[in-house]
């Protein structure tokens, strides 16, 4: 099975280029919603097995039992339908996931993982391979979800990534503690300063798109709107999909997307302390100039992160002055 450093890259890369011109910018950054049984042998061969009926029985028997009826619904999203259904080896995806995702089992060791199809010319493909090469993987900001793989179907211009799968949210289990507040918010910003630094706008950044994996660590995912920017210094994009809207955006203004992505990285912070249940002054007021009305008068990334580690480091002082005073 490839490990993430064992991907041919660079040959993935060569023989998505040459197609480009046969397909519209538009067309080739679409979600995509596959056949996913045409593909299922493809991809357990590449070691993974997508779930089936038998999958999500013991999904509900393993995590479901204690949970009260009247909540079984919303808990189990698409899988409580597998139960009336009697072809056990049948897939089943869960209908709570967008059509491009699938979860599926790693057959090496029983590890979940999701599967996400894209169009093999996808800014998001594209950007997911940059992310992690060995180079981009041994620095320590980049807190892009771990790719476990990428599986190229060359035949319908599709290739799968398969990633490994974590919470459903940023806080699954909120409220949480002063300190894992901070700490997630720690791998947020840096992941952007890190991006912002290769030159890449998020374009949709949320708590829904900041995972844990319950052990201190926070990923990213969801690159389908995220840009690579390189030929100009003051580059602008007409902005309207993401989960947040800056002004100058909704006025129906051309925008600089790295300030897109700082409003949007100011309203998660922002976000995040309600949804942990805490009110810190001081990432309230990290965050205010990050939502200027005029996004020229934003701080960048990398000033945020600066500030935010001045900010925890602080926090940090004071915490142990109080834990050995008398």
């Amino acid at each position: 099975m490839a490990s993430s450093t064992e991907w041919d890259i660079e040959s993935l890369a060569s023989s998505t280029s040459s197609s480009l011109s046969s397909c519209g910018e538009d067309e080739v950054n679409a979600r995509v919603s596959p056949d996913w049984a045409k593909y299922r042998c493809h991809i357990e061969c590449r070691g993974y097995r997508l779930d089936t009926v038998r999958d999500v029985k013991d999904y509900y028997r393993d995590h479901c039992s204690k949970i009260e009826k009247e909540g079984l619904h919303v808990y189990l999203s698409g899988y409580h339908r597998a139960l009336a259904r009697s072809d056990e080896d049948a897939l089943c995806r869960d209908i709570g996931l967008r059509e491009g995702l699938f979860r599926a089992t790693r057959c090496l060791d029983g590890t979940k993982v999701m599967v996400k199809a894209v169009h093999r010319d996808s800014r998001e493909l594209d950007i997911v391979r940059y992310l992690s090469v060995p180079a981009q993987q041994r620095d320590p900001t980049n807190h892009c979800i771990p790719i476990l793989d990428l599986i190229d179907a060359p035949q319908d211009d599709l290739c799968f990534i398969v990633m490994e799968e974590w919470s459903a949210n940023m806080f699954p289990e909120a409220p949480l503690s002063l300190g894992c507040l901070v700490e997630s918010l720690r791998h947020c910003i840096e992941h952007i300063a890190f991006m912002h630094r290769h030159r890449i706008a998020h374009l949709d950044i949320s708590p829904r798109n900041f995972l844990t994996d319950y052990n201190g660590r926070y990923a990213c995912i969801d690159y389908e709107l995220s840009r690579r920017v390189n030929e100009v210094s003051c580059p602008r994009i007409l902005y309207s999909r993401g989960s947040e809207i800056p002004p100058e955006a909704e006025r129906g203004q051309l925008s600089d997307p790295f300030m897109v992505d700082v409003w949007a990285l100011g309203v998660l912070i922002f976000r995040a302390c309600e949804l942990a249940e805490f009110h810190v002054p001081e990432l309230m007021r990290l965050a205010k100039p990050m939502l200027h009305e005029n996004p020229d008068k934003r701080p960048s990334a990398a000033s945020v992160l600066k500030e935010f580690q001045r900010i925890q480091a602080t926090m940090r002082k004071t915490l142990h002055d109080r834990h050995i005073s008398p």
